[in-house]
């Protein structure tokens, strides 16, 4: 593990952003409920089921270049000189801390975790209910052989029992070197907590992989800031940017980017190709659940960027994607008639 400048800062305890104070009172939960009490969607869910493509382990094994599967929500499973990384495994029903009750999946997972293969790290990028799904994590300790965190997440892992010398915590900037491939901690920003008194006290962050085959980014969950631009120069460029699209709104636009900030992300990162993540999968927003990617696809265009939006579990060759679908239309297209009275 080494460090080049270590970046993230704490006051009081609580970690915070390099270059916004974001903080939520009493106006702003009143706000937002109000927002979420108010607001008329004509979708906030598919009408027909979303399309899957469902993973078989001799495909993954039979795989020799490097491979990604977006396997729903920021849940992303590469394949890089054969080694397993598998980001935020979000596999539960709900992302929630309740099984009752919570932003309900879209989808089923396109692959069990059952069925998936030994796993040489597991990155998390924070601990927000939609990433890191203590289910999953417990289900998976048996065949991952690392996992690897931002500052403090690691010991709410432990505490749920996971073995320590399975665990790396990483500051901004530090890295693990696994194998053939180095993980690298970036700048995000964002917020942390998953209870009432535990706002901030760990860590968030964003996740270069860099191995022979390839060099991929994925955002974690962040609003746009500076700090993509040093990510790009000092670790790209990149094959692909995994880029945070969705689940935005002006209420919270300093921790999760509008599309034309994911865009811009993008650009900023140096890398060659864009797929949107943080979509398609929970309803966590006020906006239509397919908005996120019908926008990103017409400024993709408008830049000239190549934008890769696989249907779920889609193998995507990530030095050459070839080109995909905007399968989220002829969904549209159902949800329309469904608003109309027709269906």
């Amino acid at each position: 593990m080494s460090a080049h400048s270590v970046a993230s800062t704490q006051v009081e305890g609580k970690f915070v952003n390099s270059e916004i104070q974001y903080e939520s009172g009493l106006g702003d939960i009143i706000g937002i409920s109000m927002a979420y009490l108010t607001a008329k969607r004509d979708a906030p869910e598919p009408a027909m089921p979303v399309p899957l493509k469902m993973i078989q382990a001799s495909e993954l094994e039979q795989t020799k270049e490097a491979v990604i599967y977006r396997l729903g929500h920021s849940t992303l499973l590469m394949k890089i000189d054969g080694s397993y990384v598998l980001a935020d495994p979000m596999f539960s029903e709900r992302a929630s801390p309740f099984s009752f009750v919570g932003p309900k999946r879209f989808h089923q997972p396109p692959i069990s975790m059952d069925e998936l293969p030994q796993i040489s790290a597991v990155i998390l990028s924070h601990d927000h209910y939609d990433h890191l799904d203590k289910a999953a994590i417990l289900t998976l300790a048996d065949k991952v052989d690392h996992f690897v965190t931002p500052l403090k997440v690691g010991k709410t892992l432990v505490k749920w029992g996971v073995d320590p010398q399975q665990i790396t915590e990483l500051d901004w900037w530090q890295d693990i070197k696994i194998g053939s491939l180095t993980l690298t901690a970036t700048p995000a920003q964002h917020f942390s907590g998953r209870g009432l008194f535990d706002r901030d006290k760990t860590l968030w962050a964003g996740w270069a992989i860099k191995g022979e085959q390839a060099n991929v980014f994925y955002t974690g969950d962040t609003g746009y800031f500076s700090g993509f631009k040093e990510i790009g120069e000092r670790l790209g460029p990149f094959d692909l940017s995994m880029v945070e699209t969705g689940a935005y709104n002006k209420l919270w636009k300093d921790i999760h980017m509008h599309p034309s900030e994911s865009m811009q992300a993008h650009l900023d990162l140096n890398a060659k190709a864009m797929m949107p993540v943080h979509n398609g999968t929970f309803d966590l927003s006020l906006h239509d659940w397919y908005e996120p990617l019908e926008s990103i696809l017409s400024l993709a265009q408008e830049n000239k960027v190549k934008l890769i939006t696989p249907i779920f579990g889609e193998a995507v060759m990530i030095k050459e994607p070839k080109q995909t679908q905007a399968w989220w239309q002829s969904l549209v297209v159902e949800d329309t008639l469904k608003v109309a009275g027709q269906m």
